[in-house]
């Protein structure tokens, strides 16, 4: 599910296309940055001129090193030996290909399988590490295997799901690895060994340097990820893997010209900027967070000279020590710099983050000397230009603004729950009513599985259970709780909010014509309807909802287990009577067509303190249950359309009042 972002007017088109697909290269790397590090570790630690065998040699060790050199060794002969090698050739790659197909297929781990089976391919059809290869191979099969299900979703017959599923991914999986090995492999090697002449030409004649009259005016319009993890990356990674360091690693990530900006600022600033640079120093150079010192730059762009400067400085040290990192530094702080850094690179990569800071200081400090003007008030201005310039809150901002999350106008919503098909999607559909009767139009609101949250909307709605989990994935939104999906006071609240933030409103939106319109019974069927359940207790109530979608050949008996393993971590208790067990986000698999039960208590049940005297339990693979469900909350928002399902004697008179009825 994509999520809404927002450009400011007059903003280049080729610049927000470019600053897009490098947020999709960094979503593809970010999440693998820990097994970069792991790699990074073992090849310092372990190669032959590692730090083990430096500090052995030093102290006058004289045996071998046979298991540091088994570790550290680059094959992967039949006796085991050998990590270092088939982590970069096989591993790295891989991870990307597998989260790129997962993208591309909406969070599916099928799409990251079949991504992984392309991106073996590409790695196989070349002699180079194939990080650009899984960049372009695993997004590739997620994305052209989700194109594929949707061909044949809803046409197979009941019990043949597994076996075409299963064939499915195995075919086009081993088709696309004959794509990758015949085309891709061979094609990305013939791009890297050009970009790395490139390279080498700069480093031969000294004008590797001159890289950072782009790179760093790239960084402050957040255009850094595609040049970042789209061509620094690969290429370093490919260079640390022949010469055990890459100077390119340190030609974005140096946190010394930042440094040296916010140093000038915090000596020789005014107001605002000159009171948050102290603060701001320690989130850059220590947290690694460059865009902290953005808006110092947009409120005087003239100090982009300052930072480019100092980055000339850090990358002509590196040159000058021969120095470099063994893996990417991510985030940009001091101490991943050190930690990536092989023995022989540790004073260099030191040297260049002191000179380039110097340099940066120095340039920085002159030009505020010449400015006379007053800067007191312009930050929060700058802030906020960087904030349309990214297209997302930034999660710093608030250091430099002094302000808290959430401040300006709301433009996206997104209601998340733990498997992001059922609680979510309910609560999604009657907070979007309210927003929309409010005339807040260009408000979205959107349901999502927790896990499949980014940092990049203004307001997280969650059950009040997993409020803290939502926050960890997107820390600068502003975060409501609620403990009842369907009347929560909360949800009044936020259309308060929208009015603060957003102004008055506009007219109510009217209902679309696709939803006054009767959905199809598919979803919904008459033998998936009990007007009598038998159940007495909460979880057998949740079996027997189960067992309908099992006997509708909608999921397999595990998917029974996984419903009560979602109620185990929070309700699934709507409100007015209701209650929608579903599975766990990771059950999906079970899964073998979307379809909904529903089941009628008349003496009512105990769910957890809580009365409910309807189930509907939900199996969902992809969205098309979702405006079922908008109707059930619509249905259970209204006290009279209650008591018409409560008085329904025929499955018919149920599926009327859903909108559900079709000809016998």
């Amino acid at each position: 599910m994509a999520s809404t972002t927002h450009t400011a007017p007059g903003r280049s088109g080729a610049r927000v296309h470019v600053q897009r697909f490098g947020t999709f290269l960094s979503n593809m790397v970010l999440p693998n940055i820990g097994a970069f590090i792991a790699w990074g570790l073992i090849t310092a630690l372990f190669i032959e001129a590692g730090w083990i065998t430096l500090i052995g040699d030093k102290l006058g060790y004289s045996g071998g090193y046979g298991f540091v050199e088994d570790l550290g060794a680059w094959g992967s002969g039949a006796d085991g030996t050998g990590i270092v090698g088939p982590m970069i050739t096989y591993l790295l790659p891989l991870l990307i290909g597998y989260t790129g197909g997962k993208m591309m297929y909406d969070g599916n781990m099928r799409g990251g399988v079949v991504g992984a089976i392309a991106t073996m391919g590409a790695i196989t059809g070349a002699s180079v590490p194939m990080f650009l290869g899984a960049m372009v191979m695993g997004p590739l099969g997620g994305w052209s295997m989700r194109k594929l299900d949707a061909l044949w979703d809803g046409k197979i017959r009941p019990g043949f799901e597994m076996l075409v599923n299963n064939f499915s991914a195995g075919i086009w999986g081993g088709f696309l690895a004959i794509i990758g090995f015949v085309v891709a492999g061979p094609v990305v090697e013939a791009f890297s060994d050009a970009a790395s002449n490139v390279i080498d030409t700069l480093v031969e004649n000294n004008l590797l340097p001159l890289t950072s009259i782009f790179i760093e005016p790239a960084k402050i319009l957040f255009l850094n990820n595609a040049v970042n993890q789209g061509i620094l990356t690969p290429l370093g990674t490919s260079e640390a893997a022949e010469n055990g360091k890459s100077i390119l690693f340190l030609l974005e990530a140096n946190p010394g010209p930042g440094l040296g900006l916010l140093l000038a600022f915090m000596f020789f600033g005014k107001g605002a900027a000159k009171a948050s640079a102290p603060g701001a120093i320690v989130i850059q150079f220590i947290g690694g967070i460059h865009e902290i010192y953005f808006p110092y730059v947009l409120m005087k762009p003239i100090l982009v000279l300052a930072v480019i400067s100092g980055g000339m400085a850090g990358i002509a040290t590196n040159l000058v020590f021969d120095s470099g990192l063994r893996s990417p530094a991510s985030p940009g702080s001091i101490i991943a710099v050190w930690a990536a850094a092989p023995p022989s690179s540790l004073l260099g990569v030191t040297a260049s983050v002191v000179v380039a800071a110097g340099v940066s200081f120095l340039v920085a400090s002159f030009l505020l000397k010449l400015d006379r003007s007053e800067d007191a008030g312009d930050l929060a201005a700058a802030t906020a230009d960087m904030e349309a310039r990214k297209g997302k809150k930034s999660s710093v901002s608030s250091a430099l603004t002094g302000a808290g999350a959430g401040t300006g106008a709301i433009h996206s919503i997104v209601f998340a729950c733990d498997a992001g098909m059922g609680s979510s999607a309910m609560g999604a559909s009657v907070l979007r009513k309210k927003v929309q009767a409010a005339g807040f139009s260009d408000v979205s609101v959107t349901n999502k599985a927790i896990s499949n949250l980014r940092d990049d909307v203004d307001l997280v709605v969650s059950h009040q259970d997993l409020t803290d989990r939502a926050r960890q994935r997107s820390g600068s939104a502003l975060h409501v709780s609620v403990d009842n999906f369907m009347q929560s006071p909360a949800y009044d609240e936020i259309v308060d909010l929208l009015r603060q933030r957003n102004g008055a409103g506009g007219a109510p939106t009217p209902a679309s014509a696709e939803e006054e319109v009767a959905l199809g019974g598919a979803l919904l069927a008459r033998e998936s309807i009990v007007l009598d359940g038998t159940a007495r207790t909460r979880d057998d109530a949740i079996t027997e909802a189960g067992r309908l979608l099992v006997a509708a050949g909608a999921a397999e008996p595990a998917y029974v287990e996984a419903m009560h393993e979602r109620e185990a971590s929070v309700s699934t208790f709507m409100g007015n009577g209701l209650a929608i067990p579903h599975g766990t986000n990771e059950a999906k698999s079970s899964v073998h067509r979307t379809a909904i039960s529903l089941v009628r208590y008349s003496d009512g049940l105990d769910w957890k303190g809580k009365q409910v005297r309807f189930v509907v339990g939900i199996a969902a693979v992809g969205k098309d249950h979702l405006k079922l469900l908008g109707r059930i909350a619509e249905v259970f928002l209204d006290d009279d359309q209650v008591a018409r399902l409560e008085r329904a004697s025929t499955t018919d008179e149920v599926l009327e009042v859903l909108g559900q009825v079709q000809p016998a």
